[in-house]
């Protein structure tokens, strides 16, 4: 505790990374803030439809993401997810398109104009999800007809206007967060969204368990946050554990010719879980089709419950397809290994080249098979819970997108603090020596 009470001093007393903090939480306010404010001509005391539509399934798992703004009907209804979207878009289109792979080996100038494309393909599937969502509230979630204070074009154009602006905005707000503030804020702005609904459903999961007779009382409710507590320790451990590759160098220069070292080690850390989160994001986007197809074919009906055995067999075999696919084409081991060829690196008793590429290929295949078995159980944990009696939107917290997100983000904040307070005190070193050099002269 009194190291976490230093490391907040220290944080207060380094200027910019103070602005910092304080501009990311303030864009964030506005965030969550905009999230309460809904489309004009709807009533928002008639949306208890709207809600109870969207309390649980595919749906509630949606509303999650947006901090409840989709239960709202509010502008930001379609919040991040569109920018999301298109931004996998984009990255799946650079494995076959040519263009993008050229402008990706461009480096900043490639970098901006793809950020420019993901921008008008964000705008794209806005465009083509306002509709949807509008047409929805209409007339698939139940509300009543005195909801709707304006109707006709008027409401329709207004609405897509203002969801489109809304998704456009909540862009701008984290790409601001990324580039002036503390932190991905993509990722802040989902994370924030999430941890929104933390307190309605942990309270929600209280009342359930104390004024129901057999329920458990406070003291399941002490079992559940001890589990919750392991589970997060887990996840932890699932996005930061690694595989150590080990590299000889045959020669290194080290400070500019000044030492010269034989034979130097050094590593490749290959990741149990190289592709993070979306493996589960490509899996529940292709689990949305069966809650459109169910309407058509009653057989399916049984994937419409993401609680369900059939859902998460099939959502667990898509996981693991995807960790493979997905680790495929964002680790090049082709390029690691002639990047290590030319830097004069090996590793020991492999040699230089092919059968580089191949050994990482070979450990990184091995790797990602336990690392999707552990995504899955983490990805199915919540379906698992509420057999023994926890409330679905409480279930959420214990796995899942929501859980690894909220711990990727977290792992990757306090990293980049930790960066600047490490840069701040190298500074003051820097600045202590040059004083006692000068006081020497």
């Amino acid at each position: 505790m009194k190291n976490f009470i230093t490391t907040l001093k220290d944080i207060w007393k380094i200027e910019e990374l103070k602005n910092k903090i304080i501009l990311t939480l303030g864009l964030i306010a506005v965030y969550r803030f905009m999230a309460g404010v809904p489309l004009p001509g709807i009533d928002p005391l008639q949306l208890s439809a709207l809600k109870e539509s969207t309390s649980s399934g595919l749906l509630g798992l949606l509303n999650a993401f947006t901090g409840g703004a989709f239960s709202r009907a509010s502008i930001m209804a379609l919040g991040i997810m569109p920018y999301i979207s298109a931004s996998i878009v984009v990255q799946l289109m650079g494995i076959a398109v040519p263009y993008l792979q050229k402008l990706q080996k461009d480096g900043e100038s490639g970098r901006k104009k793809i950020t420019q494309i993901t921008r008008w393909l964000t705008i794209l599937i806005t465009m083509l999800q306002g509709p949807t969502y509008i047409a929805a509230i209409q007339n698939t979630f139940g509300l009543p007809p005195e909801a709707f204070l304006v109707t006709g074009a008027t409401f329709w154009i207004s609405s897509m206007i203002l969801l489109t602006a809304g998704t456009i905005f909540a862009m701008w707000l984290g790409e601001r967060i990324t580039d002036k503030g503390v932190g991905n804020g993509i990722s802040l702005l989902i994370t924030v969204g999430i941890i929104a609904n933390f307190p309605a459903s942990f309270l929600q999961e209280y009342v359930a368990k104390t004024t129901n007779a057999g329920a458990g009382g406070v003291m399941m409710i002490l079992i559940e946050i001890i589990v919750w507590f392991v589970v997060i320790l887990l996840s932890v451990y699932l996005v930061t554990a690694v595989r150590k590759i080990a590299v000889q160098y045959a020669r290194r220069t080290v400070a500019g010719n000044i030492q010269n070292t034989a034979g130097s080690r050094d590593y490749i850390p290959l990741k149990l879980n190289a592709s993070g989160v979306m493996p589960i994001i490509f899996a529940q986007a292709i689990m949305f089709l069966p809650m459109a197809l169910a309407r058509k074919f009653p057989l399916l009906s049984e994937l419409q419950d993401p609680f369900g055995l059939w859902y998460n067999v099939i959502f667990a075999l898509l996981i693991i397809i995807f960790s493979f696919f997905y680790t495929a084409i964002t680790i090049p081991t082709n390029k690691m290994a002639d990047d290590l060829k030319k830097s004069g690196g090996f590793i020991p008793g492999i040699r230089p080249g092919k059968d580089t590429a191949e050994r990482l290929d070979s450990v990184l295949s091995r790797i990602t098979f336990p690392g999707s078995l552990f995504l899955v159980g983490l990805s199915i944990l919540p379906a698992i819970v509420v057999q023994f009696g926890v409330q679905q939107g409480w279930a959420l917290f214990y796995g899942g997108t929501s859980l690894i997100i909220m711990v990727g983000v977290a792992i990757d904040t306090i990293q980049q603090i930790n960066s600047y307070l490490l840069n701040s005190h190298y500074d003051g070193l820097m600045k202590s020596g040059n004083s006692n050099r000068k006081s020497l002269k």
